[in-house]
């Protein structure tokens, strides 16, 4: 049934201005007022970017919000770096919960992703990977040995000291907020709409209709897993919403679950895709405007 996809999609895009709202509390405490408008823009256009080259996206959107809101990037960054360490406590709790609802489905899922992580082959060390990091390292001490040479150092030095103090100033913002019951309440939001989001996903297909909140709650936990291991969540997002799909219900065929999981990544992507897009070209026009 594609036609609730429509309230999937408005569930996905409030996610996306409520994490905007929720950044903008973060990057006050360091004296910048930012706009709304541009911080969406930015984490849109991240999201985007994070399709096509993993972790790009964060670099793009805090280089975006630096430039047109006139905030040093390195401050930026150590936001992102906050938030990110935020998300990664959040999930810790969603698992928690799963945990505390459906121990047993959590368990078994967990043992099933451990077998399909194994299945990848390890070419952490292979020979190319072990020259290319060889030859980074020798680049690296000959840039080093130069500097000493041409006394260039110290310049360096106090380059890098001024990012790191901006990167620290970002990341200890969480320890200064201004609005920390509304950050929480944000931080809250984002991820019953998460929830929400794929708990509607389960009536687009047959089989999965009137599963509860409870299993909506394990399968965000573990797709989110695999948001994280494959870029974009391609091929991991919806193995892993099949394989907890098919411990929820025995009876579910294995297609069934892979085709809800691969539309609400789908979803999902589409989303991002659109609304960011729209977000690349309402980016120059809103500054242009603003100025």
């Amino acid at each position: 049934n594609y036609v609730l996809f429509i309230p999937v999609f408005f569930i996905l895009v409030l996610s996306h201005i409520v994490r905007a709202l929720r950044w903008r509390i973060l990057i006050e405490p360091m004296g910048y007022k930012i706009s709304t408008p541009n911080t969406f823009f930015a984490v849109m256009i991240g999201y985007m970017a994070n399709m096509a080259v993993p972790r790009l996206g964060e670099v793009l959107k805090c280089t975006l919000l630096a430039r047109y809101e006139k905030v040093p990037a390195e401050k930026i960054i150590g936001t992102m770096v906050a938030e990110r360490a935020i998300d990664a406590l959040s999930l810790g709790i969603v698992f928690l919960l799963a945990l505390v609802f459906q121990f047993n489905v959590v368990i078994a899922a967990y043992h099933e992703l451990q077998i399909l992580m194994a299945g990848k082959p390890n070419e952490s060390m292979s020979q190319t990977k072990l020259i290319i990091l060889l030859s980074i390292v020798i680049v690296f001490l000959l840039i080093t040995i130069w500097m000493f040479v041409t006394k260039r150092f110290q310049k360096i030095f106090t380059a890098i000291k001024k990012i790191i103090k901006g990167v620290w100033e970002g990341l200890i913002s969480t320890t200064k907020l201004r609005q920390k019951k509304l950050f929480f309440l944000y931080s809250f939001l984002i991820w019953f709409l998460y929830l929400s989001g794929t708990w509607i996903g389960f009536y687009a297909t047959k089989g999965t209709v009137g599963l509860g909140i409870d299993a909506a709650l394990s399968c965000l936990a573990f797709a989110s897993i695999g948001m994280i291991i494959t870029p974009g969540g391609i091929g991991a997002y919806a193995a892993l919403i099949a394989i907890t799909l098919s411990l929820q219900i025995p009876s579910i065929p294995n297609a069934i679950g892979y085709a809800n999981g691969t539309l609400q990544w789908f979803a999902q992507c589409i989303i991002v895709l659109v609304v960011g897009f729209i977000c690349m070209a309402l980016l120059p026009w809103y500054n242009k405007k603003k100025a």
